[in-house]
């Protein structure tokens, strides 16, 4: 089950639960997420990963920090890490895994994507 609808009350976001095959969290990116929530104090935040145009390739990868899941928005528990997609978003990042790679160069947040069809020499953007 890649989503269910979440049980809801009148005044809560009306969200769905989804599991680990929309996306996938890395032990080693759930640590600097849990580490980023902690420092802006939302310890019961989540990492909100979209897709979005732009970039050389013309999709490109925004990532923020939040303190819930919006409407229609698919949330997924990873290496106990909280994620939430949008629908759109969730068309192009399904099967994902998002890593971290602590370095001085090359580091950073990395999205390991079975769905794009090319990406830049800069890793920052892809085409689906």
């Amino acid at each position: 089950m890649i989503a269910a609808t979440a049980s809801q009350t009148a005044a809560a976001p009306s969200f769905r639960v989804g599991d680990e095959r929309l996306i996938k969290v890395t032990a080693s990116a759930a640590k600097k997420v849990g580490s980023l929530l902690s420092k802006q104090g939302r310890t019961n935040g989540v990492l909100r990963v979209a897709v979005v145009g732009g970039g050389c390739s013309g999709l490109q990868y925004k990532m923020d920090l939040q303190d819930a899941p919006a409407n229609r928005d698919i949330l997924v528990e990873s290496s106990g890490i909280r994620v939430v997609v949008d629908p759109k978003s969730a068309l192009y990042v399904t099967g994902s895994e998002l890593d971290y790679v602590d370095a001085l160069q090359d580091g950073g947040f990395k999205v390991k994507n079975p769905n794009a069809a090319t990406s830049c020499s800069c890793g920052e953007s892809f085409s689906a």
